[in-house]
């Protein structure tokens, strides 16, 4: 999964086909795990998907959950076949976990067609398959990071196409870097597709709030290019760009969100903001250590997430044959 810094909104095309989109995102420690394989032929449906359900059907097409339907489809799976999806945290919790299952799903059935994919490969098909086939008003970003992994600033241009610029820190910094982000879950769920209508649909209007949160994307680059990582600069940063983005939509916020970042601020916490499209997720801070007893102290009702820097993409655990 990953943790989206800024520039979010910008990877949408509604943007990006009138300028380009820029956002610095990185890949975290937190995953979901694809397992692909035959489905025995003692087992009474020819098709099974484990998830937060089980689904046991006669064709592809039954399929209720609509990543996998479209992503067998898309690279014509012929049953018998077993999917299971296990993931670290939960669903629609701002963190890019429908799109790294997508890119994890593609990457197995690619490996169980005996067939080895680049990551750009890997991000295009999942981004096919989310945007055109299944119709979410979804940027590129999630797809890119989780295919990608690591630090990167990724731009997106008109017509599509994406470019990756990753980041290169040593891994003192990343580590240092990583030491001073903390990681609360709201307990608020939030469904995506209502959000990002609304924010696509109001693009137009807000034009000069994403070139901002834009120009965000770029400062931060700026910050994590220091042999020194500085909290108070980062942590600025994403509180300017927090700020912004609470205009973009109605449904971004809401009072408890905004009470729970305005606790953490007072705390101590030098800045940060709420993961994903809004209204729900997780709160991302930027503290110092000598800080972060009395933030989580502030924060102590939410549960916390350990964060760290995971500097791979999508990858095969046990390759098929």
């Amino acid at each position: 999964m990953r943790v989206s810094f800024a520039g979010g909104g910008t990877d949408l095309p509604e943007f990006y086909e009138h300028d380009h989109g820029v956002v610095l995102s990185t890949a975290i420690d937190q995953y979901i795990f694809v397992t692909v394989k035959s489905h025995g032929e003692l087992f009474d449906a020819p098709i099974r998907l484990n998830y937060s359900k089980t689904e046991q059907v006669q064709t592809i097409g039954e399929l209720e959950n609509d990543i996998a339907r479209e992503c067998l489809r898309f690279l014509e799976i012929d049953p018998p076949i077993y999917v299971s999806a296990v993931s670290d945290l939960p669903a629609s919790t701002g963190l890019g976990g429908s799109s790294a299952f997508a890119v994890g799903l593609l990457n197995a059935l690619h490996a169980f067609r005996g067939e080895r994919v680049t990551a750009g490969q890997l991000a295009e098909e999942a981004s096919h398959v989310e945007i055109n086939l299944l119709k979410e008003p979804i940027g590129k970003q999630d797809q890119y990071a989780s295919a990608f992994g690591g630090l990167n600033l990724f731009q997106f241009n008109p017509g599509g196409s994406v470019t990756v610029e990753p980041q290169r820190m040593s891994s003192g910094f990343a580590r240092t870097m990583f030491d001073h982000l903390l990681l609360f879950f709201t307990g608020l769920r939030r469904d995506t597709r209502s959000v990002l209508t609304e924010q696509r649909a109001r693009i137009p209007e807000k034009l000069d709030i994403l070139l901002e949160m834009r120009a965000h994307a770029h400062r931060l680059k700026a910050v994590v290019a220091q042999s020194v990582f500085d909290p108070t600069g980062f942590g600025r940063v994403l509180d300017d760009t927090w700020q912004r983005k609470r205009e973009l939509a109605s449904t971004i916020t809401s009072g408890p969100i905004d009470a729970m970042y305005r606790a953490a601020v007072a705390a101590g916490a030098e800045g940060g903001k709420l993961c994903g499209a809004g209204g729900g997720g997780f709160l991302l801070f930027v503290a110092r250590p000598e800080r972060q007893s009395a933030v989580r102290g502030a924060l102590r009702h939410l549960t916390e997430v350990q964060l760290h820097y995971e500097a791979h993409g999508s990858r095969l655990l046990l390759p098929n044959g």
